[in-house]
């Protein structure tokens, strides 16, 4: 991030270095000092920011809270608190790198395909605001009974991941994954929330239209330019250095820019004050009351909405959405792990890390987020920009989300940003997430008549099904209630329909490994480097290394493995060194997958 870092916090002098460590600050094992870990944790809260707030907005209006942004604010700060304990899960007892923990997105098809259920739409009453009393006893049992629902299925379906990930599931069935599966799947994250971003974004096409203009202007245009600002280092004292403020910012400056302009233009009545009239959604303050009610400190607690409620339906659609976050999870650990300098992990690791982001989702359910974990790719790439891969950083951001996650307040003023602040930045995010899944195929032949049919026919099956179901569900009916709810949720999850074709069509149609991608796809997951990896990957506290370490404690599919205990002696040159490869890329495997 700063083009000069203090050196030796953490670290041995003499320390042989690699070509990549040395372009770390700070690696993996190292401990920078404590006031450098809680900026750079805060910077990692700020850049998972977009994704934590985009999630409880999104899922809002099918929750009947469109009108309730008190609530909202609730569902926010809850987010932040159960992704601040589960990314300290991640770091001490799961793969054990630096990624941060946050809502998925993979379960926002999946969950308003659920909510659209004839049993689960709100009423009419619900959309019109002058007929919503929040604070009724009939209006908050219309959300709460919806998000126990939600609660409920993310549970059951948690205990999906964490079957896969501690058995060791997650590595037979990534056999049979590949490019083909996975670009329909993460492309149709996206595609189909096209409706709910144009809807925010027509509130005022002038405030959206200028919330993406600051985005792209800050993202693409002034990425390069270093902004001088003041540091203190051990050495040089008060200087100045350079921070790539546009680079790592983004997504907030243009928010903020944007959300500012619409205060200006409220207070000076530029936009209409008629609740009926066009643009008056841009006004902050539809919303204004929402901070002065929120308190100050608010602790979210397991079962805050009461007693979770599951239904087939639920559980079938959500699984889909957990295979989906696993996958982009598996692709995320090999680029965390280039970036800062260790070893691709091992499959133990994998397996664990897979398990621990299921007892995530597990957690998120129980406290009631409305949504799951997962691990999140933007802060993957942050460790890229600010050169700093310390594990001590993400134990700060980690903090930083529990202690955001309890101020009520802060919720509270996430919660009023303006609908077509929101609905301009969804366009952005959106587009980059279904462009990031379409950028899988550049594994894969696709001069080949073969792929381009798989490809082309899963996704537009993927928009195509949905579309026509959600259109006619009485022409889905088997007399079975459950049975009939079970196959509206999966074929209203245009993800599952084109993962799901996606998937059949290419372990059915013949075709080679190089020309379905897998020969490349997995050039980096079969690397067996295992210099250090035990202490980096292994449990804490010498568990797995000093104690346990049996041979009936060597056949548990994530506990730490004896041959890379006795192979783990070895420097961290050699570490680097080995699991870069020649041409200094980031992994084929680690693509982003969430804004």
């Amino acid at each position: 991030m700063f083009s000069a870092h203090d050196d030796g916090q953490g670290r041995k002098d003499g320390q042989p270095r690699s070509p990549r460590s040395s372009r770390l600050a700070y690696a993996i094992l190292d401990t920078p000092p404590w006031y450098l870990c809680i900026f750079l944790g805060i910077q990692h809260f700020l850049t998972a920011l977009g994704g934590l707030v985009a999630v409880p907005l999104i899922l809002a209006k099918d929750l009947c809270l469109q009108h309730d942004p008190l609530t909202q604010s609730y569902l926010i700060s809850t987010i932040f608190f159960v992704s601040g304990i589960c990314t300290l899960l991640q770091v001490f007892l799961g793969v054990r790198l630096p990624i941060v923990q946050g809502g998925t997105f993979a379960f926002v098809a999946p969950s308003l395909a659920m909510l659209s259920l004839p049993t689960w739409k709100c009423p009419e009453w619900t959309f019109n605001a002058s007929q919503v009393n929040t604070s009724s006893p009939e209006f908050t049992e219309e959300w709460q009974k919806r998000i126990r629902e939600l609660q409920g299925v993310i549970m059951v379906a948690s205990c999906v991941q964490m079957l896969v990930g501690f058995s060791g599931l997650i590595g037979f069935l990534m056999r049979f994954i590949g490019p083909l599966t996975i670009a329909p799947t993460i492309s149709l994250v996206a595609l189909p929330l096209f409706d709910s971003a144009s809807n925010d974004a027509g509130a005022h096409w002038g405030i959206s239209a200028m919330t993406i203009f600051l985005i792209v202007l800050f993202s693409q245009y002034l990425k390069n330019i270093a902004v001088p600002v003041p540091v203190y280092g051990r050495k040089e004292k008060c200087h100045t250095s350079k921070f790539y403020l546009f680079q790592v910012f983004p997504v907030l400056l243009g928010l903020c820019i944007s959300w500012f302009l619409c205060f200006v233009f409220t207070v000076t009545n530029t936009f209409p004050s008629a609740p009926t009239a066009y643009g008056y959604m841009a006004r902050t303050d539809t919303k204004g009351n929402v901070l002065s009610q929120a308190p100050w400190f608010r602790f979210p607690y397991p079962g805050q909405w009461g007693v979770p409620t599951i239904s087939l339906a639920g559980v079938f659609g959500i699984i889909a959405g957990v295979i989906s976050s696993m996958v982009e999870s598996v692709g995320d650990y090999y680029a965390c792990a280039r970036l800062v300098g260790a070893p691709p992990p091992p499959k133990h690791a994998i397996n664990r890390g897979i398990g621990i982001e299921g007892l995530g989702c597990l957690l998120a359910g129980a406290w009631g987020t409305g949504n799951g974990t997962t691990s999140y790719s933007e802060n993957v790439g942050a460790l890229g920009i600010t050169r700093v891969g310390s594990r001590m950083v993400i134990v700060a951001a980690g903090c930083v989300l529990l202690l955001m996650g309890v101020f009520g307040k802060i919720g509270a003023a996430f919660a009023t940003i303006p609908t077509p602040v929101i609905g301009g930045m969804y366009l952005v995010m959106f587009g980059v997430i279904s462009a990031v899944g379409i950028s899988n195929l550049q594994y894969v032949d696709m001069n080949s008549s073969r792929n381009i049919f798989i490809f082309g026919f899963s996704i537009y099956c993927g928009l195509a099904i949905p579309n026509w179901v959600n259109k006619n569900p009485d022409k889905l009916q088997t007399g079975i209630l459950q049975l009939d709810q079970v196959i509206q949720v999966l074929l209203t999850t245009g993800m599952f329909v084109g993962g799901f074709l996606g998937f059949l069509l290419d372990n059915t149609i013949p075709g080679s490994l190089e020309e379905r991608g897998l020969l490349a796809w997995n050039q980096t997951q079969e690397s067996e480097d295992t210099t250090k990896a035990s202490e980096i990957y292994s449990l804490p506290c010498g568990i797995g290394t000093k104690f346990c370490t049996s041979s009936c404690a060597q056949c548990v599919p994530f506990w730490p493995r004896r041959e890379h205990l006795e192979r783990g002696e070895v420097g961290v040159s050699q570490l680097t060194l080995v699991s870069q490869d020649s041409s200094g890329e980031r992994p084929k495997c680690a693509t982003e997958t969430r804004m």
